[in-house]
């Protein structure tokens, strides 16, 4: 890759706090923070967010009082935002560009005003402006006072990872000297979680399991899918930079053709596709841990696993995840994955799944491979390492 990306900033907020320190010490804790949920009188697994994280979501929206009419969607990422462009040392007068993305967006307000549809035949008056896709960089670039392009979009669990590869095309295209990127998710809601039991993927353990999601253990015999929620925002800018957190040292992206809706063939070559892309000239055995996207369910987890067999064969790299831990946060989880990828590097710790035998690294971590794939295989891979 010719010009190097730096990542100078990563904040969130998610079920495991809302600073990178209190993320970084939760990892190193066995126990998931999935628990029992209700949501409108119906019990479900899933991950709210953590109090500390809630806690600063509420100041956020007590700051502006148009901020209360908007969706937690939106709320999550201007958290995320306002400490991620604080952390990589506000950006005073650079050419920053914004590109926060969502699978479901403002799942929680449109439903609320469907339902008062369904009441009266009329929409309230801020339906169409806080429900449609593109609020969320629209009010992040206001909250901010960003003046560079404020994109937003939507390509299912891999958004995040795409939010990524937009903001390096626009900055190599001279267009933007940094980019804010990040996914937001806030899908606990009613509507969203029928649409999953339809699909039949949620997990049905039983209230006292101790790991309500199964990400990569290729052993459970059931689907094991469970929802999480939060946001995550990263600043990227060109060049070598003093305080670069890390780099992004490959990308790659592939889609599948689809056979039905949600369909990821039987050994994902679209992973295989675009795992190959990102590694490009860099030989397999020098990517030290993949963060798979595996979210839970018998299919995904099978099949991805199966493409990072054929691409490193002999060579398999250590695996890892964080479904297991904070659930599967859609269209923000790939983002979620490489801030874990980001703790690795700092600490060089592995950070284990309970269901895989903890591997022996024999030398430092170096290069961290993350995966995300959306409906119908549009699969993104992010290679970050330690130098560029």
């Amino acid at each position: 890759m010719v010009t190097p990306i730096a990542i100078t900033a990563v904040a969130s907020v998610s079920p495991l706090g809302n600073s990178f320190s209190e993320v970084k010490q939760a990892y190193t804790q066995p126990q998931t923070a999935i628990q029992k949920v209700t949501i409108e009188g119906k019990s479900h697994w899933a991950a709210p967010l953590a109090l500390s994280a809630r806690e600063e979501v509420e100041a956020v929206i007590q700051s502006q009082s148009t901020y209360r009419k908007l969706d937690p969607s939106v709320h999550y990422a201007l958290a995320a935002a306002r400490k991620a462009v604080h952390n990589a040392g506000g950006l005073s007068g650079v050419a920053l560009g914004v590109n926060f993305g969502s699978s479901r967006g403002a799942t929680q307000l449109f439903e609320k005003y469907h339902k008062a549809f369904l009441t009266t035949g009329l929409a309230p008056t801020l339906t169409s402006p806080t429900t449609t896709l593109g609020n969320i960089s629209s009010w992040v670039a206001h909250d901010l006072q960003i003046e560079g392009p404020a994109l937003s979009h939507s390509i299912t669990c891999s958004t995040s990872l795409h939010a990524v590869l937009n903001g390096m095309a626009w900055m190599r295209a001279g267009m933007a000297e940094a980019f804010l990127v990040g996914g937001s998710e806030a899908p606990l809601t009613a509507f969203t979680m029928a649409q999953m039991n339809a699909m039949k993927i949620p997990s049905q353990l039983p209230p006292d399991s101790p790991y309500p999601c199964l990400s990569l253990d290729l052993d459970k015999t059931v689907n094991t899918m469970v929802l999480g929620e939060g946001a995550v925002a990263v600043v990227l800018e060109k060049g070598i930079r003093d305080n670069a957190l890390a780099y992004i040292t490959g990308m790659g992206y592939a889609t599948e053709i689809l056979e039905h809706n949600s369909s990821i063939s039987a050994e994902a070559d679209c992973f295989q596709k675009s795992m190959r892309m990102a590694l490009g000239s860099l030989p397999p055995e020098a990517v030290d841990v993949v963060i798979t996207h595996t979210p839970g369910t018998l299919k995904g987890d099978a099949s991805e696993c199966k493409a990072i067999q054929k691409v490193f064969g002999k060579n398999l790299p250590a695996l890892t995840t964080n479904k297991w831990k904070i659930g599967h946060t859609f269209g923000a989880s790939g983002l979620f994955s490489l801030e874990m990828a980001l703790i690795l590097l700092e600490t060089q710790s592995f950070i284990p799944v309970p269901f895989l035998p903890q591997p022996k690294l024999s030398k430092p971590i170096q290069n961290v491979l993350i995966n995300a794939v959306g409906f119908g295989g549009n699969a993104v891979s992010i290679l970050v390492s330690k130098n560029p």
